[in-house]
C-alpha cells in the first residue's frame, strides 16, 4: 500500500482522473482534493464577495461533482484549466442568481499580485491591500475574473483563455486594460 501511495504521488492531475473516472479510485480523488481544494477556496473567496462561507460551500459543491460525475472532465484539457472552468461557471451562475455582485469593503487578507509588489512601508501595503480589493471588487465580471486568475491563481494566458473560452488575444486585451483601470485608481500609490 505504501508503494501504490508514492506511485500517486507522482502521477498528473490528469493520470489521477483516470483512475478516478475507470475505476472510482478514492485515493486519486484524494489527491486531488489536496492539490486543488485551498487554491479553489481562494478563488471563490476572491470571486463571490470574500465570503469565507459561500467559499467553502462552493469548494464543496465542486468536489461533490466531481466525485458524483468524473465523467465530465474533457481529458483533452488539463484537468486545472478544466477545473477552473468550471469553478468559472459557478461563478457566473451565483452572479445571476444575485443581480452581478456586491461590492464588499473589507481589508483582504490575500496577498497583492506581483505586479503590484512595490508598496514598501506595511501601513501603505494594508491600505494598499484594501483599495486594490475594492477596485478589484468593482471590475466587469470578465475582467475580475481574468485579473484574479492571472495575478492571484497564476495561471498563464493560454490556461484563461481556456477557462474563459476566449483566445488568448481576448485575455492580453482584458488584462491589459484591467491593469490600466486599476492603476488609475490607485495611482495614489504609485511613486514618482
Amino acid at each position: 500500500m505504501l508503494f501504490k501511495r508514492k506511485t500517486y504521488h507522482n502521477l498528473s492531475d490528469e493520470e489521477l482522473m483516470r483512475f478516478l473516472i475507470n475505476d472510482g479510485d478514492d485515493r486519486a480523488f484524494e489527491l486531488l482534493y489536496d492539490r486543488y481544494s485551498g487554491k479553489l477556496q481562494c478563488y471563490f473567496y476572491r470571486m463571490l464577495y470574500q465570503d469565507q462561507n459561500k467559499a467553502d460551500d462552493f469548494t464543496q459543491d465542486l468536489f461533490m461533482k466531481i466525485v458524483e460525475r468524473p465523467e465530465m472532465f474533457d481529458p483533452n484539457r488539463r484537468f486545472s484549466t478544466w477545473l477552473y472552468s468550471v469553478a468559472g461557471n459557478m461563478c457566473k451562475n451565483e452572479y445571476r442568481r444575485n443581480g452581478r455582485y456586491q461590492i464588499v469593503n473589507e481589508v483582504p487578507e490575500n496577498p497583492i499580485p506581483e505586479c503590484f509588489e512595490y508598496i514598501p512601508e506595511p501601513i501603505d501595503r494594508a491600505l494598499f491591500e484594501q483599495q486594490l480589493q475594492q477596485a478589484v471588487n468593482e471590475l466587469e465580471e470578465t475582467q475580475k475574473q481574468c485579473f484574479i486568475l492571472r495575478y492571484q491563481e497564476g495561471l498563464s494566458v493560454k490556461e484563461i483563455a481556456n477557462v474563459v473560452d476566449c483566445p488568448e488575444g481576448t485575455v492580453k486585451s482584458r488584462l491589459f486594460y484591467t491593469v490600466r483601470k486599476l492603476s488609475d485608481k490607485l495611482k495614489i500609490f504609485q511613486y514618482s
